[in-house]
């Protein structure tokens, strides 16, 4: 195991934000999000059977006309990651954010998500 005060603040922060998850996450998919300067990646994970069951990104042709670096496409992967999800019967997840803080394009991801129909 890594020592805390070799991890950056950005280690320490996904670490403390994924065991939070597991406390209260009761057999739910996880939906797990990456923000890069470029792109938004969102991915809904099946945790017990290790498996991915919907993702999404700015990378998909479809989301592609837009930059993929501002919450307008944000939203975009948010909406196109919850249709995904509910297609494959999941309308319950919980949200991990990683070691992004809760604003900005993370958050208008999960708005987004919530308002196509998942509950977390």
């Amino acid at each position: 195991m890594i020592s805390t005060k070799t991890m950056s603040l950005f280690e320490k922060r996904r670490r403390r934000n994924r065991t939070a998850l597991r406390a209260r996450s009761a057999g739910r998919p996880r939906l797990s999000v990456h923000r890069s300067g470029k792109h938004i990646y969102a991915q809904v994970i099946d945790d017990a059977a290790g498996r991915t069951i919907a993702a999404a990104s700015t990378l998909e042709e479809a989301l592609r006309s837009t930059s993929g670096a501002n919450i307008a496409a944000a939203v975009a992967v948010g909406k196109r990651v919850a249709e995904k999800a509910k297609e494959a019967g999941v309308t319950q997840v919980v949200f991990d954010r990683g070691g992004f803080l809760y604003h900005g394009r993370v958050k208008a991801l999960a708005d987004a998500a919530r308002e196509a129909g998942l509950e977390f």
